[in-house]
């Protein structure tokens, strides 16, 4: 069948929309109307190859829509269901059958190889195939998943804001809730105030941190925060030392908890030399393959710890319902980080969005 996508051609340039082909469900895989689907940073740096995925390729994987068919053996959903679309994991590896499947021994694969999992594509163009994204490729009208991409959710909450769920509000929410758990009354700083960062900001208040610092260079992004929970916030423009800054306000331990959203290996410097004897550090931010950071090993010996968090260190089909559950009780607003596009507009959403002027968009496809 035909579908309409925003087709990614050429290393960095504009996203294209054109007419292509997609195929049926194959088995274990579902078809689903696209709704709405979120723009996330990895879909720009994707496009501007910071990772290598083959191109001609169709980005996007935070698609939120309808099951329209479904694939021999798909049981967890059916036609008609809302669904969300996240990641794919193979289900099969140790990480998977553990209950990992955010570590996936083939998530590089499945994700990024342009590839579904029996190594083929799902979608072309006069004859060629044109890569997949994520499993799912869903800057389209259409998507084709794999079943285990898809999480069944409530008809009662608008799909068109569901997407995001899918990957980076999933992402940053879960660092704090899944991976690093704070205490009750601990203190964090969120490095970067994007859609990442303010759900993971979100995240703290639903964990009680009562000390919950907001790091941002743009001064709307900070307001936002304090409305959604931050206690502190601070502009680098405005201090000398945000290191000093962070202790400061903590009575100079430091910060039990620190999550780095931005991609830039000075700050995530930053996130490790503010934490407080025993404190974690979380680095979410996506730099280009190679990029380096340098730390005082010595910052790190006395008991400082680093981690990375792939999307949230969740089970989708566990973490997202828990989070619409947490919006349909008021403690998790989401919702208040998103501006709406049309498919047509996703250069102008991609532009908006990498200049810091919307937090999270979201294109309306149906």
């Amino acid at each position: 069948m035909l579908t309409k996508a925003a087709v990614t051609y050429g290393k960095g340039e504009p996203f294209k929309i054109d007419t292509i082909t997609i195929d049926e469900p194959k088995d274990g895989e579902v078809l689903v109307r696209i709704k709405a689907v979120g723009i996330c940073h990895t879909d720009l740096i994707v496009r501007d190859q910071y990772y290598p995925v083959p191109l001609p390729a169709v980005l996007g994987h935070e698609g939120a829509g309808v099951v329209e068919k479904v694939g021999n053996g798909v049981t967890s959903v059916q036609p008609g269901d809302h669904v969300v679309l996240s990641f794919s994991s193979c289900g099969e590896c140790a990480q998977c059958l553990s209950g990992n499947p955010y570590a996936c021994q083939k998530f590089f694969e499945l994700n990024f190889s342009g590839k579904m999992k029996d190594g083929t594509c799902r979608l072309h163009k006069d004859h060629q195939d044109i890569a997949n994204f994520f499993g799912q490729s869903s800057f389209s009208q259409y998507a084709v998943a794999s079943e285990r991409n898809v999480v069944k959710v409530p008809k009662d909450v608008p799909l068109e804001i569901l997407g995001p769920l899918g990957c980076g509000i999933q992402t940053g929410s879960g660092a704090v809730l899944n991976k690093l758990k704070p205490e009750e009354g601990s203190s964090i700083v969120i490095f970067g105030c994007g859609s990442v960062g303010l759900s993971a900001l979100m995240a703290a208040k639903v964990a009680n941190c009562t000390t919950i610092i907001a790091v941002d260079l743009q001064d709307n992004r900070l307001q936002l925060a304090k409305e959604l929970g931050a206690t502190h916030t601070i502009n680098p423009k405005n201090v000398s030392n945000v290191v000093e800054e962070i202790k400061a306000i903590t009575g100079g331990e430091g910060v039990n908890y620190s999550i780095e959203t931005t991609s830039i290996p000075a700050v995530l410097r930053q996130a490790v030399d503010c934490l407080a004897t025993l404190g974690k550090a979380a680095v979410i931010g996506a730099p280009p393959v190679g990029t380096e950071v340098s730390l005082d090993v010595n910052t790190i010996l006395f008991e400082r710890s680093l981690t990375g968090v792939l999307l949230g260190s969740g089970v989708p089909q566990l973490f997202i319902p828990k989070l619409i559950d947490l919006y349909k009780k008021g403690k998790f607003p989401f919702d208040k980080l998103i501006k709406f596009y049309t498919l047509e507009e996703i250069n102008q959403a991609s532009e908006d969005s990498e200049k810091g002027i919307t937090i999270k968009p979201v294109l309306k496809v149906s």
